[in-house]
C-alpha cells in the first residue's frame, strides 16, 4: 500500500498538469478548435505564372514557403481540415508534378507541391465570399530562374497571416506546461542511431577474399559516429559496437528507445554478377522499386531466423493502424534523407544509376523514426571489396554521409518541423 500511494499521487499530478496545458491552450488560441473545411483545389496556368486556389467554408491560418532539393512549394495550415481528394487533382499544369499531404507540427496539415521547374511566390491571400463562391485561399506563383528560386527558399521568405504566427506561439507556450514538452525541450541534440548490419552468427555477405559484411559495416559505423560527434549538436548511438547478433526488430526498438531523429542502417551488398558496383540507399516500400530491391529485402529480412529465432510480424490490423496513423510523414522524411545521401555520395564515390530505391526492409519499419538503409557497395566485386577495407575510403564515405545529414536537419529546420 505504501508503494501504491506515491504512484497514485504522481499519476494525479500528471493528469492535473495535462488538464492545465489543455486549458491554457484553449484560452491562448481562442478559435483554434473551429476548423475550416477545405473542400477542393484547382490550378490555373497563364503565360509565366501559376495560380493555385483552395475552396473553403471559412478562413484559416497559413504559411507558404519554398524548399529545395527537390524543389517544393509547401503550404502549412492551422485550424483547417483538408479534403484528401486534393492529392488526386490531375490538372496541375506544366510546372507541378504532384501533390501530397502530411503533418505540420502536432496540430496542422502540410500540403506539398513537387515542382518541375523553379518558381517564386508573388502573392498569397484569402478572398471573402462573393457571388457563388465561398472563401478562397489563393497562391500566385511566377516562373523564375534557378538563382531567383534559390534566393527565396526557406522560412525567412515565407508568406503567412498574422494569426498563424500568434497561434503557433500560443500553442507552444501552452504545450510547454505538459511534462512531455518539458522532456522534449531538454533534448537539445539531434539523436542519430547507426545500425551496423548483421553481426555474431550472421556474417552477412562474404566478399571475394573472404571478408565479412558484418566487419565492414561495424568499421563504417564507428567511423561515421566519430565524424558526426565532431558536431556538438549530434548525439550518436550504435545498435551494436561489437560482433554480436541483434534481431532486426530489436534494432528498430533501439532507435525508438533513444527517441532517434534518424535511423541509418549500414550494409554492403553482393551479387552473382561480379562486375556489379555502386552505392545505393533504400527507404521503406511495401512494393519494391524493382526485382533486385525485392530480392535484397527478402534476403536481409531472413536474418532474424539465423539465430534460431523467428520474429513474426504484427497482426494485419495493428500494422494497418500504425501505417495509416504515422508512416506517411515518416516515409516522406526518410525519402528526403535518402535524397540528400544519394546526392552527397555521388560526389565521393560511384553509385548505382537509380541510387535511391525502395524495398520492404524490416529495419526501416519504425512508424515514427525516419529510416534509411545504405548499401556501401558490392563485396562480390574485387575492387569495391578492397576499397571498403581501406580506412581512408570509409572516411571519405562518412564525410559525405555527414554532409547529407547536416543538409537534412537544415532542411527540416527551414520547414519548421523540429
Amino acid at each position: 500500500m505504501q508503494r501504491i500511494i506515491p504512484q497514485i499521487f504522481r499519476f494525479i499530478s500528471r493528469r492535473v498538469l495535462s488538464v492545465m496545458a489543455v486549458l491554457a491552450l484553449f484560452f491562448y488560441t481562442g478559435n483554434a478548435f473551429a476548423s475550416a473545411s477545405v473542400s477542393s483545389m484547382r490550378v490555373g496556368q497563364g503565360i509565366g505564372n501559376i495560380r493555385v486556389v483552395f475552396d473553403a467554408d471559412s478562413q484559416f491560418d497559413y504559411k507558404v514557403f519554398l524548399l529545395t532539393e527537390p524543389r517544393r512549394l509547401v503550404v502549412d495550415t492551422h485550424n483547417a481540415d483538408i479534403n484528401p481528394s486534393v492529392e488526386k487533382v490531375r490538372e496541375l499544369g506544366n510546372f507541378i508534378s504532384g501533390i501530397r499531404l502530411g503533418s505540420a507540427g502536432v496540430d496542422g496539415v502540410r500540403i506539398v507541391f513537387d515542382l518541375k521547374k523553379p518558381v517564386i511566390i508573388k502573392k498569397v491571400f484569402m478572398l471573402p465570399p462573393q457571388s457563388n463562391f465561398s472563401w478562397r485561399f489563393v497562391i500566385d506563383l511566377e516562373i523564375a530562374s534557378e538563382r531567383e528560386f534559390n534566393a527565396k527558399v526557406g522560412n525567412d521568405h515565407a508568406f503567412s497571416n498574422d494569426s498563424y504566427s500568434q497561434e503557433k506561439r500560443a500553442v507552444k507556450t501552452a504545450a510547454s506546461s505538459s511534462p512531455k514538452a518539458v522532456l522534449s525541450s531538454a533534448k537539445s541534440k539531434k539523436i542519430i542511431v547507426l545500425d551496423p548490419g548483421h553481426g555474431g552468427v550472421d556474417p552477412g555477405a562474404i566478399g571475394v577474399s573472404g571478408v565479412y559484411e558484418k566487419n565492414i559495416t561495424l568499421s563504417m559505423a564507428k567511423e561515421l559516429k566519430a565524424q558526426l560527434e565532431k558536431n556538438r549538436n549530434y548525439k550518436v548511438y550504435l545498435t551494436r559496437n561489437r560482433d554480436i547478433f541483434i534481431p532486426l526488430r530489436d534494432r528498430v526498438k533501439i532507435a525508438r528507445k533513444y527517441d532517434a531523429d534518424i535511423f541509418l542502417s549500414i550494409h554492403a551488398d553482393s551479387a552473382k554478377n561480379r562486375r556489379a558496383t555502386g552505392l545505393s540507399v533504400y527507404t521503406l516500400s511495401e512494393r519494391a522499386s524493382d526485382k533486385e530491391a525485392a530480392a535484397l529485402a527478402e534476403k536481409e529480412n531472413k536474418a532474424d531466423i539465423v539465430a534460431g529465432l523467428n520474429f513474426a510480424e504484427h497482426s494485419k490490423e495493428v500494422s494497418d493502424i500504425l501505417l495509416n496513423l504515422a508512416q506517411r510523414e515518416t516515409m516522406n522524411r526518410s525519402a528526403e534523407l535518402a535524397t540528400f545521401i544519394a546526392s552527397e555520395m555521388r560526389k565521393s564515390t560511384h553509385t548505382l544509376q537509380n541510387t535511391h530505391r525502395f524495398a520492404g526492409f524490416a529495419v526501416l519499419k519504425a512508424p515514427d523514426v525516419p529510416s534509411v538503409l545504405m548499401e556501401l557497395g558490392y563485396l562480390s566485386n574485387r575492387t569495391e571489396e578492397k576499397q571498403l577495407q581501406r580506412r581512408d575510403y570509409r572516411a571519405r564515405l562518412a564525410k559525405s554521409a555527414v554532409n547529407a545529414i547536416d543538409r537534412y536537419f537544415e532542411n527540416m529546420q527551414h520547414a519548421s518541423v523540429f
